[in-house]
């Protein structure tokens, strides 16, 4: 029998067990109990209604044409390897000496590194489960912490946000007492607690890192801190081990300030993302140069990016375009890394869609696609609000091609 011979309830169990889901787990988040999920796998109960079948389908994170055997299990260019990042991560008989040196352990980080930025995530899934395995074996918190970054980054683009959830851990576990790794790690553990929608978690994450190593904000608000309204001089990066690394961990501060603002725009507290963007933009405005350590990218025009999403979040989908319209022409746009920008893009689209926009959801999907094409053709996201989009009759140029490419027309 193949896969689209099987009764719905056989595609639910097998797409279950996938997710590495129990029937109650299942069961939890669909609201039901665990006999219904029992008696849908086992054909007793009838999936007659697409409305269940939707909610299925978003719970266990495929199309509900997929448990309707209307389509392939896997969307076209989803990387596969997922499974051997998994069996990397649960490998605890490690040789106690690594194979390679150190200086060369950093040489496959920086390239994997590259290659995330550049979305190259095809390539970077076959790296990745060799890399843990050979930092791993060298036990230096240095290589550990920033191979955990990678790999908790590159699952959360791969809509595998509890297995990110876990590489973030580890690189939060691994910095121990070493100030600037757990902040690094702290940015992971954001992006994969947003992923998951723990939006509240994730905030509370970021604001303590955040605030282990930028100042305090002032009584007056978030938004007063490193702003245009204090002590500019007193308020600049400083660090008695030097200048060059001081600026680097205001960098890393940034950059949880805006993971920040977006867990608390997703958590619907528009007031106080407002205030961490403001916050944020203090700090970048006096990063001027630095060498980006930690791979953050982070400088005015990610403030600026963010606060896009934060009114897109808001519901305010008009200041939003505005923005968007305004960023996208400054060179420091182009001088960010193509995952960066393709992401955002996504974003863009799904603000379009917020205000009946289809023709400008569609240019910024194709840009997005032209961009950075894995952020399209991979991510689930991506593939939701190309969906959004290719609904209409007819559907707006370009995105048929899309709609196509990814899988989601017969």
């Amino acid at each position: 029998m193949t896969s689209d011979d099987l009764p719905i309830g056989r595609r639910v169990a097998r797409w279950r067990v996938r997710r590495s889901m129990t029937q109650q787990m299942l069961a939890d988040r669909l609201r039901r109990s665990k006999s219904w999920v029992d008696k849908v796998e086992r054909g007793v109960r009838a999936l007659d209604r697409y409305s269940v079948i939707q909610e299925l389908a978003h719970v266990l994170r495929v199309d509900p044409e997929v448990l309707l055997g209307q389509q392939p299990s896997t969307p076209a260019g989803t990387p596969d390897g997922v499974d051997d990042i998994r069996a990397a991560l649960a490998r605890y008989d490690i040789p106690q000496a690594p194979a390679q040196t150190p200086e060369e352990l950093r040489r496959q980080i920086g390239y994997a590194w590259l290659s995330y930025q550049h979305a190259h995530y095809g390539q970077l899934v076959r790296v990745v489960p060799g890399l843990l395995d050979a930092v791993q074996g060298a036990q230096n918190p240095e290589l550990l912490v920033p191979a955990y970054r990678i790999t908790s980054s590159l699952l959360v683009k791969l809509d595998e946000a509890e297995l990110a959830w876990l590489a973030a851990d580890r690189a939060m576990s691994t910095a121990g007492d070493n100030q600037i790794l757990a902040a690094t790690a702290a940015i992971a553990v954001a992006q994969a607690l947003r992923a998951s929608n723990r939006d509240r978690l994730a905030l509370t994450a970021t604001l303590s890192a955040a605030n282990r190593i930028l100042p305090l904000p002032s009584r007056r608000g978030d938004h007063e801190v490193g702003g245009h309204r204090g002590d500019q001089s007193a308020r600049q990066p400083h660090d008695q081990r030097g200048e060059g690394r001081g600026v680097g961990e205001w960098a890393v501060g940034g950059t949880l300030l805006v993971q920040a603002a977006l867990a608390a725009a997703g958590s619907g507290d528009h007031h106080r993302a407002g205030e961490l963007t403001d916050r944020a933009a203090g700090v970048a405005a006096h990063l001027r140069g630095y060498d980006d350590t930690h791979r953050t990218s982070f400088g005015p025009v990610v403030v600026d990016l963010a606060r896009v999403v934060v009114a897109a979040q808001r519901g305010d989908a008009g200041e939003a375009l505005h923005g968007h319209s305004t960023v996208v022409r400054r060179e420091a746009w182009r001088r960010l890394p193509v995952e960066h920008r393709g992401a955002y893009l996504v974003d863009v689209a799904r603000a379009y869609l917020q205000v009946g926009d289809l023709r400008g959801a569609a240019r910024a999907l194709v840009d997005a696609d032209s961009v950075a094409p894995a952020e399209v053709r991979c991510r689930p996201l991506a593939r939701t609000v190309i969906a959004e989009v290719a609904r209409a009759q007819p559907a707006p140029a370009g995105v048929a091609r899309l709609a196509t490419l990814v899988g989601l027309t017969r």
